[in-house]
């Protein structure tokens, strides 16, 4: 009984912890300190719930509690500094009247917090690795090893990231508000790229045992969606969902029965989950509602479509992606975007014409230390015949990669090359 409790209060605290912690934010005004009642409402709830039951409201409990446990450590003395007892003055004013109509309170400013929160935790003064633990942390309900396991770190490392983070938010008077104006575009931009860093770690791992990590490509989809709710109005919010949602469809198919990676082209497309497609199509239109100009994320989500309502493989309308390809290239120029180009140019005009263009980035020095560079080339000169340079190109690409899975895979793919050779 005791451990179905408990795995309550851990599916409690991930529905809930996002808004408890941005409503707390907005009465305390620090998100550390917010975080900090945070716990300690669920090491209440921990200590109390297995003999009391779980509550009708739990996120109502929890919110009374943290609010609660604020009070009491201003009244013991644990708040001195000016701040906290500012803090505990204006929990103890709001007490009353907040706790009386919580429910009400929570529902018409849940939204509005969480947006606050989205935006703090991706604020700009951070790095990008702060940014993102910080996001999974307050965001995702994930623990501290949740995230250290998820990328590979050691558990102290995520740690004092996510107190530096915290501590740089609040000695910057990071204001807890949704950006206005020409802000917001840029603000946006940054939060988008934190939430699709967190899918595609969990969707190609770029380290470790495995291929893929489909708990990451949840959460990263959990706040897109989130994110969707909260701006409707935003058509590359709808545009990045859209392009994750069709691209989970595939997780399930991207493995092999010992968690081998199975590529794109050699799918078996039955097991694609369709309702992530039709969800993912429901998006783009959406995106396409509010604006015929399509943005980054919407341009790959239209990429992603194509393969999604191809029954085959060969169904898939190469030419059109190759010019999608092309219009990402001119709104965020980069040399991964022409990788990729190449790649549809080889499938839709033949491998000699993908193999110019990769040839063209070989001197690229962003792409000096990038796998899928020599991977991409060994493909296409496998293709036309030339295993020799093929076998090589593939096994700079193993001894680039970092994941175990990827680097098996881009061995025997070299392997087979040797053998190409061999049956000249």
């Amino acid at each position: 009984m005791t451990t179905d409790v408990h795995r309550t209060i851990d599916a409690v605290w991930r529905i809930e912890s996002a808004k408890l912690i941005a409503g707390l934010t907005r009465i305390v005004r620090d998100v550390g300190v917010a975080e900090d009642l945070a716990q300690d409402a669920l090491v209440a709830a921990l200590d109390q719930w297995p003999e009391s039951g779980v509550p009708n409201n739990p996120g109502a409990w929890l919110m009374q509690t943290a609010k609660r446990r604020g009070i009491d450590a201003m009244r013991r003395g644990s708040m001195q500094d000016r701040k906290h007892e500012q803090i505990g003055h204006e929990l103890e004013t709001k007490q009353e009247s907040v706790v009386a109509e919580l429910d009400e309170a929570l529902d018409d400013n849940v939204g509005d917090d969480l947006l606050r929160l989205i935006f703090m935790s991706c604020h700009p003064v951070l790095s990008t690795e702060a940014q993102t633990a910080l996001t999974l942390r307050l965001l995702g309900g994930l623990t501290t090893e949740e995230i250290a396991r998820a990328f590979l770190s050691s558990e102290p490392t995520i740690a004092q990231r996510i107190v530096r983070a915290k501590r740089t938010l609040s000695e910057a008077k990071v204001p807890f508000e949704v950006p206005r104006g020409e802000e917001l575009t840029s603000r946006l931009s940054s939060v988008l790229a934190v939430v699709y860093l967190i899918f595609n770690e969990g969707y190609a791992a770029t380290g470790g045992e495995d291929w893929v990590r489909p708990g990451l490509c949840e959460d990263a989809l959990r706040l897109g969606r989130i994110l969707a709710e909260l701006m409707p109005n935003e058509a590359e919010v709808h545009g990045l969902v859209s392009l994750m949602e069709i691209q989970a469809s595939r997780l399930r198919a991207r493995v092999g029965p010992s968690g081998e990676p199975v590529l794109l082209l050699d799918q078996d497309r039955g097991r694609w989950d369709r309702l992530l497609i039709r969800r993912g199509l429901a998006a783009l239109e959406r995106a396409g509602a509010i604006t015929p100009i399509m943005g980054p994320y919407t341009v790959q989500a239209a990429i992603a479509a194509c393969h999604a309502r191809a029954r085959t493989g060969d169904e898939t309308d190469w030419p059109r992606i190759a010019n999608l390809y092309g219009a990402l290239a001119q709104l965020t120029p980069s040399p991964i975007v022409e990788l990729n180009r190449a790649v549809a140019v080889s499938m839709a005009f033949g491998a000699a014409a993908g193999l110019a263009l990769v040839d063209r980035l070989t001197g690229e020095p962003s792409l000096k230390g990038y796998h899928l560079l020599p991977s991409v080339r060994g493909d296409l000169l496998m293709k036309l015949g030339r295993f020799e340079e093929a076998r090589v190109e593939l096994e700079r690409a193993a001894a680039l990669t970092r994941n175990a899975r990827e680097r098996e895979l881009l061995l025997e793919r070299a392997a087979a090359c040797t053998r190409g050779v061999a049956a000249r």
